[in-house]
């Protein structure tokens, strides 16, 4: 089966759980960046939940469906609709053959996520069918879709039933000012006291500049440095270091002024301090907010860290309880 791209939206690539095990060569997991939405979508449609979806960016695409498939839209609020009829979100629902899947206007959230039963099947590219755009690496032809794209379905793993649905419950809702929990990092010592209580008391907004490499905020209190001789080896610039490693979710601050929150295309080394890490259980999160988003960053400890984890992968597990 194919799907024939009529429209492709604003950044619409393909996307699945990512290629980890490469950071270290400076190639990044990649994937998608609400990864609890696609693995909603995939298990609505009968797919295995790493297999690959297309995620949306503001605006979802125009697809026509050369057969009839299974498809489930999650994530962002992005209405599907068929030949013009409505679909809901967060449940799966048929399209038939020559038939066409659009969307209306974006109401809530950054990043749809679309499932077809059988999941695109594109190359593995180190694993994984990820786009990495940047090195124009996997997904369709290292990019984002474009007009005339004839994208291939694999074959369906397991019955899906129309009209089966993620519950209330379990679908994370986008508040208008959301709270991003931090774990203060190794370079945390480079501002100042003053600044550090700044930086979590301050109300920050997402720029316009933000994308999968990462998200920018501005609006709170520059944050001083602590005034050093700067080491061997590190720029002239006071933010700068060493050259040291970028986990997901660090936040560096160029300057001391705007701080940037890495993703899932981060490069994965550099010379600028990272003060903190916003942890694992709210990326999801951080993907799915439009600029001019307004937030607060929430100080936790490593305890409090690890039981956001553990209270995701219990999300995770009722998802599973619940679908499959």
């Amino acid at each position: 089966m194919v799907i024939e791209v009529v429209k492709p939206g604003f950044a619409t690539t393909v996307q699945d759980l990512g290629r980890p095990g490469y950071y270290h060569l400076g190639i990044p997991l990649s994937g998608a960046m609400d990864r609890f939405a696609l693995r909603a979508a995939n298990l609505l449609v009968g797919n295995d939940e790493g297999d690959a979806g297309l995620e949306a960016v503001f605006t979802g695409p125009d697809l026509r469906f050369t057969a009839g498939a299974m498809v489930a839209v999650t994530g962002a609020e992005l209405p599907p609709r068929v030949d013009g009829a409505p679909c809901p979100t967060w449940t799966a629902f048929r399209v038939r053959a020559g038939q066409t899947l659009s969307f209306g206007v974006l109401q809530q959230g950054a990043r749809g996520y679309i499932a077809v039963s059988g999941g695109i099947d594109v190359p593995l590219v180190l694993g994984s069918r990820s786009t990495y755009a940047l090195c124009t690496l996997g997904g369709f032809r290292g990019r984002a879709l474009q007009a005339g794209d004839e994208l291939e379905v694999g074959a369906s793993k397991r019955p899906a039933r129309e009209g089966k649905a993620v519950p209330i419950s379990l679908r994370r809702g986008f508040g208008a000012a959301p709270e991003l929990r931090v774990l203060p990092g190794l370079y945390w010592e480079r501002i100042t006291a003053e600044a550090g209580r700044h930086f979590f008391e301050d109300r920050w907004t997402v720029a316009p500049e933000a994308d999968r490499i990462g998200y920018r905020f501005r609006g709170g209190r520059p944050l001083a440095l602590v005034e050093r001789k700067q080491p061997f080896g590190a720029g002239s610039d006071p933010s700068n270091i060493v050259d040291s490693c970028y986990p997901y979710g660090s936040i560096q601050v160029p300057g001391g002024t705007e701080p940037i929150v890495l993703h899932r295309d981060a490069v994965s080394g550099g010379g600028y301090f990272m003060l903190g890490t916003v942890i694992s259980a709210d990326m999801d999160l951080v993907g799915q907010m439009q600029p001019h988003t307004q937030t607060r960053f929430v100080r936790v400890d490593m305890a409090e860290a690890l039981a956001a984890r553990r209270d995701r992968a219990a999300m995770l597990r009722r998802l599973r309880e619940a679908l499959v």
